[in-house]
């Protein structure tokens, strides 16, 4: 535990202590701004902005599609009227999964690629973005 004195400016209770640079409220304004706050900003801007973009995948040539949010949320399915066969329900099933896969992860480039320009490229843990 560090000890406080009146001597070390770092450390000074009620004088707004903090780093060199960072104002006492560490707020935008003034000298340096508060950097966590403008990247949640960015993060909050970004998944605005995801959740009105929207990806689609298909399978089978295009017989199956399917739309997506960019928050990774199954829109639509579109299926053409010549895959529908009683016979082949396996086969149609299997078409759609593919879709939704393909869809899944065009809608995860699309969030790396939105949160990556914010992040710098950086895995950050608990975004998902891995």
């Amino acid at each position: 535990m560090a000890k406080v004195s009146g001597n070390n400016r770092y450390m000074r209770r009620g004088g707004g202590g903090g780093l060199p640079g960072m104002g006492a409220g560490g707020g935008a304004g003034g000298g340096g701004g508060n950097p966590l706050a403008a990247a949640q900003e960015m993060f909050a801007k970004a998944q605005e902005e995801l959740a009105g973009a929207s990806v689609e995948g298909s399978s089978g040539g295009g017989a199956v599609r399917v739309r997506m949010s960019g928050e990774q949320k199954i829109l639509a399915i579109t299926l053409d009227p010549e895959v529908v066969d009683p016979d082949g329900v396996d086969m149609l099933q299997d078409l759609i999964m593919a879709a939704i896969a393909n869809a899944s992860e065009k809608a995860s480039d699309l969030q790396a690629k939105s949160f990556g320009a914010i992040t710098g490229g950086l895995n950050l843990p608990g975004l998902g973005l891995g």
